[in-house]
């Protein structure tokens, strides 16, 4: 072995990794474990709360301007343009570019979109400059999305991926629930959203330092890989996300499920509504109302990482959506700011739950070479749902008034789960499939051991045929 493997399988075996004979005990902090995968979550969780307290900023001053619910509905509408129409050429860069560097360029620019809101904010320039600048911080998270979420299986082996979700989704609910906070205190503090903007853009200059730190673990490729990756970029590699997608209708079944959930459940675009005109709470309870769902998530996220794996992953998943629905309808008609933080707080543990299931699916299920175009196609359903429920619930608000459009998109939750759970029976059984998917990497796992003597000698034997050198390893 040469020291650059010696050196990569030290650095995918964690300091606490007992001796292979002992049992397996559940380690609820085995991914924390991992140099790059800290850094990696450090800086996400760093970037997270400044791109929470941009998102209160921007909610409270364009409705503190315009007093229009469909302004802030655009504000989802011309950030989900990029996404729709980038995603796909997005994640076919980050299958054959350094997935490290796309973020880190990408951090930059959205660094210099939020300074330039910062001087919009200053001399309360025109709502076209602002659009003008979520438009450009659109652009980069199209890119930055599949990037960022396929960097994760390059910091910690695969056995350790359920784990590493769950951190991965609880530490941006916590996020999610400081950065709102902090972004509403900013305000009420300073009477504007002007410094929000710059701490969101120091926020994602320390992410890209922590980057450039990342060491890097090498990205192995076996022959399905390089098929998946191999050739020019045209249509059809573009689409083989796609493609792969509906030939895996659990995974399918799962991203439509929290798609239209989303879609129709977008409460926390009218929550600036419901803090000025319903509640009565002012921006400090808008920041509160914003933190209250990621409250509830970081309470699950602790749960699921010190319990053991899901033994109903499929009916888990569905009756946490239907929850959220019910959440959802209650916070809706309710007028009792303690009682709509309870819901939120309700609503956003149910809505990890499904995160964490899905995560799990995409990073087990999913080959390297098609992480990045899967999670392209995955930030288009979800992603895209989010600023397209924006959208469609300040619309829905602007006709038929906040509480029905947020009312009636949690009845509309409720019956998306109906219709999945009859369309997708194999949703039901996604317990059976889990089981057996484990079984398979552990027999998959054994089999190369026992093979990888003669692998190596049927190489040799083909390279003195054929004069082939090429090493079979690409990094990222």
């Amino acid at each position: 072995m040469n020291p650059a493997d010696r050196e990569t399988q030290k650095q995918q075996e964690p300091p606490s990794t007992a001796a292979r004979t002992a049992s397996p005990v559940h380690d609820p902090y085995r991914a924390l474990r991992y140099r790059d995968f800290r850094y990696l979550i450090t800086g996400g969780f760093i970037a997270s709360i400044g791109e929470q307290m941009v998102n209160v900023a921007i909610g409270w001053e364009l409705y503190d301007r315009t007093g229009s619910a469909l302004v802030l509905g655009g504000v989802g509408l011309v950030q989900v343009i990029p996404v729709m129409l980038l995603a796909l050429p997005a994640g076919q860069l980050a299958d054959r570019l350094s997935r490290k560097y796309i973020v880190i360029v990408t951090q930059v620019i959205l660094a210099l979109a939020s300074l330039a809101l910062m001087a919009l904010s200053l001399t309360r320039g025109s709502l076209i400059l602002i659009y003008g600048c979520l438009l450009l911080m659109g652009c980069a998270v199209a890119f930055n999305t599949p990037a960022s979420t396929t960097l994760l299986p390059q910091t910690v082996p695969a056995r350790d991926f359920e784990n590493a979700a769950t951190w991965e989704s609880g530490s941006w609910q916590l996020a999610a629930v400081l950065g709102p906070a902090l972004g509403g205190f900013a305000i009420a503090l300073f009477s504007r959203a002007t410094l929000v903007y710059a701490a969101n853009a120091g926020a994602s200059l320390v992410f890209v330092i922590l980057l450039v730190m990342l060491r890097g673990t090498p990205r192995r490729r076996d022959a399905m890989d390089r098929v998946h990756s191999g050739g020019a970029t045209t249509l059809a590699s573009l689409l083989e996300g796609v493609r792969f997608l509906k030939s895996t209708q659990v995974i399918l079944a799962a991203i439509t499920l929290d798609m239209f959930a989303v879609l129709l459940g977008g409460a926390t675009a009218l929550l600036p509504i419901y803090a000025k005109d319903i509640l009565h709470v002012g921006p400090t309870g808008l920041g509160w109302l914003r933190a209250a769902p990621s409250v509830g998530a970081v309470a699950i996220s602790i749960v699921i990482a010190h319990a053991p794996p899901f033994k109903k992953a499929g009916r888990t998943l569905l009756w946490s959506v239907a929850g959220f629905g019910v959440a959802t309808v209650i916070f809706g008609v309710s007028r009792s700011f303690w009682l709509s933080l309870l819901m939120l707080a309700m609503l956003g543990g149910l809505d990890n739950i499904s995160v964490v299931i899905r995560s799990t699916l995409l990073l087990t299920r999913t080959p390297d070479a098609l992480r990045g175009r899967i999670a392209a196609v995955n930030s288009i359903f979800i992603g895209a749902s989010n600023q397209l429920g924006s959208f469609e619930s300040g619309l829905a608000a602007q006709f038929f008034g906040p509480i029905i459009a947020v009312a009636g998109g949690g009845v509309g939750t409720i019956l998306v789960v109906l219709c999945v759970a009859l369309l997708w029976p194999q949703m039901r059984r996604l317990l059976q499939r889990l089981r057996l998917w484990h079984v398979e990497r552990r027999a998959a796992h054994r089999g190369r051991r026992l093979l990888n003597p003669l692998l190596v000698g049927f190489s040799i034997l083909s390279t003195r045929e054929t004069g082939s050198t090429r090493h079979p390893r690409a990094h990222a």
